[in-house]
């Protein structure tokens, strides 16, 4: 990972596929995600779409898949228009979601890189923490 990297983590008390199922499947994802509907095959090389709608505004994010270890590892290229800045590879992030089967539960650790500064890096997961426990509360409800 380059540039300053956020991070984010949680203790999840669900089995890693589920996990993973939930990091994968678009219903679930539009869940925990401000209503993101995200579309992709989840094969390395494919691509990645983020749609939906943000203080009133339309949006439609995209990347690549990289990784796709399942229950394991996942990791994205993720590339906002509403960043303001230019659709060129320098302004992508790197996103990677890492889950470690603890048993009766799972650490799933988040790591977005180049972010221009730390307090950038800062605010990037502070954001992260709060889909990550939108994650919590919707796998551990049931």
């Amino acid at each position: 990972m380059t540039g300053h990297v956020a991070t984010a983590d949680i203790d999840i008390s669900a089995s890693a596929a589920d996990v993973w199922k939930a990091l994968t499947e678009p219903d679930l994802i539009e869940k925990y995600l401000v209503g993101a509907r995200v579309e992709s095959s989840w094969e390395p090389g494919t691509p990645i779409t983020w749609k939906g709608e943000y203080d009133g505004r339309s949006y439609e994010d995209k990347g690549e898949v990289l990784v796709v270890e399942p229950e394991h590892r996942l990791e994205v290229t993720h590339f906002s228009p509403l960043s303001g800045q230019p659709d060129a590879p320098e302004n992508y992030h790197r996103v990677a979601y890492e889950i470690t089967d603890h048993g009766d539960k799972v650490h799933l650790t988040l790591s977005q890189d180049n972010n221009a500064s730390e307090d950038e890096a800062r605010h990037s997961a502070e954001t992260w923490r709060t889909m990550l426990e939108n994650l919590k509360r919707l796998l551990e409800r049931d």
